[in-house]
């Protein structure tokens, strides 16, 4: 059961990593019909976080990840879902995992999860066999017990029958209630925001969304 739902502060931030991320679409391709978007189940994937902290620089990450898409005539009526357990996000660290793990409060939350709800197109383009398309994707993002509204850029490639998602976007841990970023009496501190970086193959088949947590 998750606490709230609010709108995330972080689509100015995020709509500078779509600039940085987007494909370069060829002269005169335009936002042609779409095709339609088939369902598919997440073969394989990994999530990874960059956080900053006063000994520097870390990266935490999982290929525990579960997902499927649920097609449909267009991305703006299509809905999907990807998660992952918190514990299973490791950064090379066992002092700082076992920290990572308390201030998620994993017991409580095991699970963070992306629900899809729709997107929208920003640019289409055509390299060989692929099909790459920048989108923004809307939905709600879950992490310690709070749910936010969000709104993420993803670059899409379609190939044969499989797509590959890949996104990056900042996250604040303060809007998803997560504490304990400072230790030792503040000598060592965890700043709030990080980079996450998602990076996910799915291939056609049914895929059915499972309830709601």
């Amino acid at each position: 059961m998750t606490r709230m739902v609010r709108r995330t502060p972080n689509l100015e931030r995020c709509f500078r990593y779509l600039l940085a991320w987007a494909p370069v679409a060829a002269a005169g391709t335009t936002l042609q019909a779409q095709r339609q978007i088939p369902d598919a189940v997440l073969r394989s994937g990994m999530l990874s976080f960059l956080g900053h902290a006063t000994v520097g620089d870390f990266v935490g990450k999982t290929s525990v990840v579960s997902g499927a898409i649920v097609g449909g005539r267009e991305y703006a009526a299509t809905r999907g879902w990807v998660e992952a357990p918190v514990a299973t996000l490791a950064t090379g660290n066992a002092r700082r995992d076992r920290d990572l793990r308390s201030s998620m409060e994993v017991e409580r939350h095991p699970v963070m999860r992306f629900a899809l709800s729709g997107a929208t197109i920003v640019s289409i383009a055509s390299l060989g066999n692929e099909d790459s398309t920048t989108l923004l994707l809307r939905g709600t993002f879950s992490i310690h017990g709070v749910t936010r509204r969000v709104e993420l850029p993803a670059t899409v490639t379609r190939m044969a029958d499989t797509t590959r998602v890949k996104a990056v976007f900042p996250l604040d841990l303060h809007d998803y209630e997560i504490g304990g970023l400072t230790k030792m009496f503040g000598m060592l501190r965890m700043e709030r925001e990080i980079e996450v970086r998602v990076d996910l193959l799915f291939v056609d088949g049914p895929s059915p969304l499972p309830n709601d947590p």
